[in-house]
Parts: C-alpha cells; sequence; structure tokens
C-alpha cells in the first residue's frame, strides 16, 4: 500500500510555488533583516546608555567609570563618531568577510560566531533526538490503539506530557545537573568536551519541547485514524504498523512549521541551558554580548540566528508540501478537526481546586516578612512549603506572586492567540516575520523593547507579547493550508457557499480549537517568561514574589533545601495541568442541522424531474470526502 501524498510531482510543484512570489518573500525577509540589524546598531541609542560604561564593566569590573577610563575606550572603539558610523563601518567589513572584533575580548567576531554556532547545533541534534523520543512515547498509546480500530472515543490524553512541556528548561537543567551529575557522578555535568558532555543538556531542552510536540501530534491523530482510507487500510487487513506510518505522515505535515521553529529556538534561545552547563554556544554569547553591548559580536550572531531561521523555516514548509504532495494541488485532504463534543471530566475542576487552594491558604500571609532564624526551613506546620534564604514563607510567595503572574500571562496569551490567528491568515505576510521574530533570544527583545518603551511594570508582558505568537501564528496557517485543501470544503463551495461563509463557518470553526489548545498548553511557559525578565532587570524587582524569581532566586540552594524549588515548580506544573485539561474541552461544536450556506446570486437551478428525488447535500459531501490517495 503507498499513501500518494509524495514524489518527484510534488517535488516540482513545491519548487514552483516557492519560485512563485518567492522574490517578494526575499524582498521582504531583507527588509526585516536589515531593520533587526540597525535597530541592534542603535541600542545604545535607544536605550540611553553609554556604550563605553557597560564595555568597561565587562572588561573589569574593579575599575573606576571615571571619564579618564571612559575616554580612551570610546576613542578606541570610534563611539564619538555616532552610532550611524558604526552600523556603516561593520556592513561595510562584513560585505568583505570581516564582521570586527569584539569590543571587549579583541578578538576577531566572525571565527568565534562560527564555532559557537557550530557548538549550538551539535547541541540542537542531540535536543531534537531527544524530543523525537519523547514524541514517540507521548504518542505511542495512541497510534497502537487505533491502527487497531480500538481508539473509541478516546481524545487526547497527555496530562504528564504537558507537565513536563510546563516545566522550565533551566529547572530540568538544573535538577539534572544536581542529581545526576552531581549526587549520582553518572554523568559530567559542567563543559563540553565530547559526547558525554551532551546528553544532560539534550535532555533537558528536548524533554520539555518533545512534550509540547508531542502533545500537539497526539490531538490529532484520532481523526486522521477516521478517515476514509485509514478505515479502508483496516478494512482490507493492511498491517497495523503500515497504518499508523501513513496515519502519522498524514498527521506531521501540520506540524513541521513548529519543528522548524523548535529548531531555531534551540539555538538562539537555550541560553539558560547554556550558562548552567558552561555550555560555549550562540545563545550565550549573543547574551553575553547583549548585556555588554558589544555591537559587533551582538549583529553577527543575530544576523546567524536570523538566517538560520530563515533556512529552517523554508525546509520546513518544503517537507510539508513533500509529505502531502498532490493532495494539497487537488483538494483532495480531509479535515482533522472534526465536530467533536467537549471533552468531560472532573480533572479540570481539581486542578483547578488545588491551585485555588493553594492561592487562598497563602494570602492570609506575609510575603516580605523576614526571619533570619528560620532560614531554610523544612515544611512544617507553620510553613507548610518551608522557607527560602531569608526566612520568607515560600507559600504566602507563591500565593500573592499568582495574582499578578498569571493575570498578566492570561492577558498576553489571548493576545497572543489572537494576533496569531490573523497573521496565520497572511501566511505570506507573517512567514517571513515569524522567522525573524522567532530566531531571536528573548533577553535580546527585552532589551529592545526596554530601550523603546523604557523600563517599568509592563516591559515584560509587552517583550514577551512580541514573540508569543509566532508559534501559534504558524500553527494556525499549517492547518489553515491544508483545510483550504480538503474535500468537504471544495464541495461547500460548489453548493453556493461564499467566502466569508467559508471563512466564518468552515475554515475558523475547525482552526481555532487547535490553536486554542496550543495556547494553553502555551500559558505556563508564558508564565515563566514574564518573570525570567523581570529577573533579568527588565521589568519587576526582588523582593516581588513572581514566580520565576522564586525558582531562579532559590535554585542555588536546590540541593541544601530543594523544597524551595519544587514547591513553585509544583504550582507551575499544577498549572500546566489545568491548561491542558482546560484545552482538552475546547472542541469544534457540532453545526447546527438547519445551518445551510448563504447562496451567491445565479441562474435558477434547473428542477428534477417529478418522478427522481433531488439529491442530497449530504451524499455529495460523502461521495466528495472519499479520499482517492489509498492504492494497494
Amino acid at each position: 500500500m503507498s499513501v500518494g501524498f509524495g514524489g518527484t510531482s510534488a517535488l516540482r510543484a513545491a519548487l514552483r510555488v516557492l519560485a512563485r512570489g518567492g522574490g517578494l518573500a526575499l524582498l521582504w525577509r531583507t527588509v526585516l533583516t536589515a531593520a533587526l540589524v540597525c535597530a541592534i546598531g542603535l541600542l545604545p541609542r535607544l536605550s540611553h546608555t553609554d556604550p563605553a560604561l557597560t564595555v568597561l564593566k565587562a572588561r573589569s569590573a574593579e575599575r573606576d567609570p571615571t571619564p579618564e577610563t571612559l575616554n580612551p575606550i570610546r576613542d578606541e572603539l570610534g563611539l564619538n563618531e555616532g552610532p550611524l558610523a558604526l552600523l556603516g563601518r561593520w556592513l561595510d567589513g562584513l560585505l568583505h568577510g570581516d564582521a570586527g572584533q569584539s569590543w571587549v575580548s579583541g578578538t576577531d567576531v566572525l571565527p568565534a560566531a562560527a564555532q559557537a554556532l557550530g557548538v549550538s547545533l551539535l547541541l540542537m541534534a542531540g535536543a531534537l533526538a531527544v524530543a523525537t523520543a519523547t514524541v514517540a512515547a507521548v504518542c505511542a498509546r495512541t497510534l497502537r490503539l487505533g491502527s487497531r480500530r480500538r481508539l473509541g472515543d478516546r481524545g487526547p490524553g497527555g496530562t504528564g506530557a504537558a507537565v513536563l512541556a510546563a516545566l522550565p528548561e533551566f529547572l530540568v537543567a538544573s535538577v539534572l545537573a544536581s542529581v545526576i551529575g552531581v549526587q549520582l557522578g553518572w554523568l559530567p555535568a559542567l563543559g563540553w568536551y565530547g559526547p558525554q558532555w551532551m546528553v544532560l543538556p539534550s535532555l533537558a531542552l528536548g524533554l520539555p519541547a518533545g512534550a509540547l510536540l508531542g502533545r500537539m501530534l497526539d490531538d490529532l491523530l484520532p481523526s486522521a485514524f477516521a478517515e476514509p482510507w485509514a478505515l479502508a487500510a483496516t478494512a482490507r487487513g493492511l498491517p497495523p504498523k503500515s497504518v499508523a506510518r501513513n496515519t502519522l505522515r498524514r498527521c506531521v505535515p501540520g506540524l513541521l512549521p513548529n519543528l522548524g521553529l523548535f529548531v531555531v529556538g534551540l539555538t538562539g534561545g537555550s541560553v539558560a541551558v547554556e550558562q548552567i552547563y558552561d555550555i560555549p554556544g550562540l545563545g550565550r554569547l549573543t547574551l553575553r554580548a547583549a548585556l555588554a553591548q558589544d555591537l559587533p559580536v551582538l549583529q553577527t550572531g543575530t544576523l546567524a540566528l536570523v538566517l538560520l531561521a530563515a533556512a529552517a523555516g523554508i525546509l520546513a514548509r518544503l517537507a510539508a508540501r513533500l509529505m502531502i504532495g498532490p493532495a494539497l494541488r487537488d483538494g483532495a485532504l480531509q479535515s482533522l478537526h472534526r465536530p467533536t463534543p467537549p471533552a468531560r471530566g472532573i480533572a479540570p475542576v481539581l486542578y483547578g481546586a488545588l491551585l485555588l487552594a493553594v492561592i487562598g491558604f497563602g494570602l492570609p500571609r506575609d510575603p516580605l516578612s523576614l526571619d533570619t532564624g528560620a532560614r531554610l526551613k523544612s515544611p512544617s506546620w507553620v510553613h507548610p512549603f518551608g522557607t527560602d534564604a531569608l526566612g520568607r514563607d515560600i507559600l504566602a510567595r507563591i500565593a500573592h506572586g499568582a495574582l499578578n503572574t498569571l493575570g498578566i500571562a492570561l492577558a498576553v496569551t489571548a493576545l497572543a492567540l489572537v494576533t496569531g490567528i490573523l497573521l496565520g491568515l497572511l501566511p505570506r505576510l507573517s512567514g517571513p516575520i515569524v522567522d525573524t521574530v522567532n530566531a531571536l533570544p528573548p533577553v535580546l527583545v527585552g532589551l529592545l523593547v526596554t530601550g523603546i518603551a523604557g523600563s517599568g511594570p509592563w516591559t515584560p508582558a509587552l517583550a514577551v507579547a512580541v514573540v508569543a505568537w509566532s508559534p501559534l501564528a504558524t500553527h494556525a496557517a499549517a492547518l489553515l493550508h491544508q483545510e483550504r485543501a480538503t474535500t468537504h470544503l471544495a464541495a461547500t463551495r460548489a453548493l453556493g457557499a461564499g467566502p466569508r461563509y467559508l471563512l466564518w463557518r468552515v475554515l475558523l470553526p475547525a482552526v481555532l480549537p487547535p490553536v486554542t489548545r496550543h495556547a494553553l498548553l502555551r500559558l505556563p511557559g508564558i508564565a515563566l517568561a514574564l518573570a525570567a525578565l523581570g529577573f533579568l532587570g527588565l521589568g519587576a524587582q526582588p523582593p516581588s514574589p513572581e514566580w520565576g524569581l522564586l525558582l531562579a532566586e532559590n535554585q542555588p540552594y536546590a540541593e541544601r533545601a530543594p523544597w524551595a524549588v519544587l514547591a513553585p515548580a509544583a504550582v507551575l506544573a499544577l498549572l500546566g495541568a489545568l491548561a491542558v485539561t482546560t484545552a482538552g474541552g475546547v472542541r469544534l461544536p457540532r453545526p447546527k442541522r438547519n445551518s445551510r450556506p448563504a447562496e451567491r446570486p445565479g441562474p435558477p437551478a434547473p428542477q428534477a424531474p417529478p418522478d427522481t428525488e433531488p439529491p442530497r447535500a449530504d451524499t455529495t459531501l460523502t461521495a466528495a470526502s472519499t479520499s482517492p490517495s489509498l492504492t494497494s
């Protein structure tokens, strides 16, 4: 058996599509890249800081920032010429294969950036292997049951996977380093000297990302197993492995663009993991350059990330076209998002009640009360979650931090969902923007937003909102691309439906539920990203009880007082469980029986003879929905 999703014709068609309109896309990418590089070159002026001062601190923190020490640095770097002259000089050197020298170390930028990129790509390969194994583990049960026609009405599960996806990467990295690397001594936890040093950071990066991707894939599999070709294949006695393999081939193209974002995010966004394990990757190099305002290194590293993002995005979209093949061109796909009743269960109520109980019991307590005699106390009746290094009650800090953290996270998630859906409707416009935005490390985005909007309590929310919509827009664009090639859409259009009816009654109802579930899965990560930027000085400052600050402040005491880290991590995991179980109830509603597409004006339809019965709409839809791609 073979499913007609690929072939040389699909490759030629994909290349023609890329060529058609490719000039505009390339021009749009070039404009975005140039704007980003110029914004980085103007970062000192935008942030109203003196680059000579930050470079001096990066070179030697002991020297006093006097005019006698700052003026030679300005003369050496040419800062008196202005940012535009510096930017023009860097661009001119880049055209000749020279990215300049680092303002801090004085070394050539291009060889250092190339070496850091190689390290990050090697780490990315290890994390991809871990993520692939995690996706296989999450989807194994659905694949086994679905290929044997035993799935029934079972919806996607994966609460444990969602909890794992909700855990921050730096927390997973810290636990693995302290337990496996330090206490057990099984693997090295510091440095980058060989394959053994890849294992722990690859696990820290691949496990949460694989859990998220696996949960999204598991959400699509039940509908794919219910398609006519899968039912026919099972009825003809084809091996379950073959049915499962072709089902994966049917569902994976919708996730390939998000996989491309994940690949680029691993390369530039794994800053915390690289810091914990002391890995000389491109993310850490770019972060240090951003904090020191080392513009040649920062501009070169950002340009490398943007080019990598563009290449990954193009390859992901090309691979999706190759896997689906002529089905997209001929409109022969089935919809993977059929009307189903919302999932029922008490899990969301239970998780929500637990979260409210934690907040309710902690709110009457004082989150700022210091007790130096009760530092790092273990959990007790007086302090149910223990105390931190300053003797503050952890339960009180979690409860008071939940109000601010969750409120802003919900607002940012809602804004990201709306933006992602709207830009997902315009893939040619949003595709290059998504690739460019996703290539930026969150810290760099925070610095740029801070330079433009200024520092304040809403700066982290604005910085996270700038990048949070990109995976949702990619997901929406991929689903809409496949949904437009479905047979039921062609049948509905043939029955007289206009573009507005197709958008509001067919396309959006099929795409909104899965993208909304995706947004809910990212809610815990958004909450953590908000607090992490605050910890870096771009928003709320200590002693604010935000959850990310709690994790970062107590991380150095994880071995001595593990409850100080496990308590906020457990609440974050509880939020992830609540998000995924709530997302399970977001389903496409069943259409009303009396809903009919608005007919377009046209000539009257011919009358059927008196002795014949007019064709029924559901018969037309059923006949058009039979997949022609299954052959034996």
